[in-house]
């Protein structure tokens, strides 16, 4: 796992640990990274990102050459630096578990450690965070829309960044998904490769059907992408290869362009005449959850859903408002109080009770039947079992219960 340099942050974090140090502050402080609001039409987030977060944590070290740099600034004493080069996070670290349902004001992750500590890490926690959540929220969003059919990744291309890309296409795998076209992801993380052919083989070949049955004699039970000139051809030569190269040779279509109903159900009877039933459809083309609701609605007979540009990089939630504010400093409670940004002072745990979530006070559980939402992921700057977990367990987490609930504050926050 490519971990970012520990000069992933942002000035104003090291001005201020700066002045911490040189002030003697550097009692404990409590930091939460929390989501104020959901995107439009969101019901709920899918926690991910934590695993990279704490690696961040685990390895976090100003190197000599990092050290080098911030000493040619204006900004910083050699007593910083020197401080800097002794830094070493020793903190906990609270989190929903990956795969976790979460919802607006419940903490994604929250760290208790020495100001300075819990400052530096601000905006890798953001970053680790927040677009792993945002990805895997807006994939679930997707396998809900599916109603059990299966969902492929291939967003790659089009997300913003080699390592956005890798981290994509594990948040969609924990929301649900079953495989990415990722090699990468494939390798880093165990994930499901798959993939088809592109329009290029076809127009390099120069004639479709050659190039059907060069693809087919090469890799058996492959997926044939039929659209490259017009869809029924396609669809006539895919169906002329299969026969000719006998049952299972030809695993599915794929259609990536056009009315993907009308298409699929021209496709579907000509492949079912042909005695291919068993040849499955997969549509493509810039899906994301409303177009998989309607092709489900209108019974669209697609048995596979293929998306990436939408989930990776969604055009309706950029981002999440998120943002990581202390909590508390040295045991006292703190809370911004600014116009449209209030904050909550005191250190949360979310109770999860059968008919809503409650957002209390650490230390005072509600009574009844509850479950802490937050575990603790990491002790002392050490990963507990708990921030260990594997994507079988985030996964299967995830597929329970994404349903809309209703969160109550508890009224001694707000004291």
């Amino acid at each position: 796992m490519n971990t970012p340099s520990a000069l992933f942050v942002d000035l104003y974090e090291l001005t201020m640990a700066q002045l911490y140090y040189e002030r003697g502050m550097t009692r404990e402080a409590v930091f939460e990274l929390t989501v104020r609001e959901l995107p439009e039409q969101w019901d709920y987030l899918i926690a991910a990102g934590l695993d990279r977060a704490l690696s961040f944590l685990e390895q976090l070290r100003f190197s000599e050459d990092d050290l080098e740099f911030l000493g040619s600034l204006p900004q910083f004493s050699q007593a910083f630096i020197d401080q800097l080069r002794r830094l070493r996070f020793t903190g906990d670290v609270w989190a929903p578990p990956e795969g976790a349902i979460v919802y607006p004001d419940e903490p994604l992750i929250q760290v208790i450690a020495p100001l300075a500590e819990a400052q530096i890490i601000e905006t890798a926690m953001i970053n680790q965070i927040a677009f792993p959540t945002l990805v895997a929220s807006k994939a679930a969003r997707a396998v809900d829309a599916a109603a059990g059919r299966p969902v492929i990744e291939f967003g790659g291309r089009r997300a913003h960044g080699a390592e956005a890309a890798i981290e994509a296409s594990r948040a969609t795998y924990i929301a649900g998904f079953e495989a990415t076209s990722s090699v990468e992801a494939g390798r880093r993380f165990g994930v499901p490769i798959t993939g088809t052919m592109a329009h290029s083989f076809v127009l390099a070949e120069g004639d479709e059907a050659e190039a059907f049955d060069a693809f087919v004699s090469r890799y058996p039970g492959t997926t044939l992408l039929v659209d490259t000139y017009d869809t029924q051809p396609g669809v006539a030569n895919a169906v002329r290869t299969a026969r000719r190269f006998g049952p299972g040779s030809v695993g599915a279509i794929r259609i990536d362009s056009g009315d993907l109903r009308t298409e699929a159900w021209q496709a579907r009877v000509m492949l079912d005449t042909a005695g291919l039933s068993d040849v499955r459809i997969v549509a493509s083309g810039g899906l994301d959850e409303y177009q998989i609701a309607d092709l489900v609605s209108a019974n669209a007979p697609i048995d596979i859903f293929a998306c990436g540009t939408s989930i990776v990089a969604p055009p309706d939630a950029a981002t999440l408002d998120s943002a990581y504010k202390m909590v508390e400093y040295d045991g006292r409670p703190v809370a911004k109080r600014s116009p449209g940004k209030p904050g909550i002072g005191h250190r949360k745990q979310v109770w999860r009770l059968p008919e809503h979530d409650l957002i209390a006070r650490f230390d005072e559980p509600p009574l009844g039947e509850a479950e802490p939402l937050l575990q603790q992921v990491m002790a002392a700057g050490q990963r507990t079992a708990a921030g260990s977990e594997s994507l079988t367990q985030m996964r299967a987490r995830a597929a329970v219960g994404r349903v809309p609930r209703r969160v109550e504050t508890d009224p001694s926050l707000l004291r």
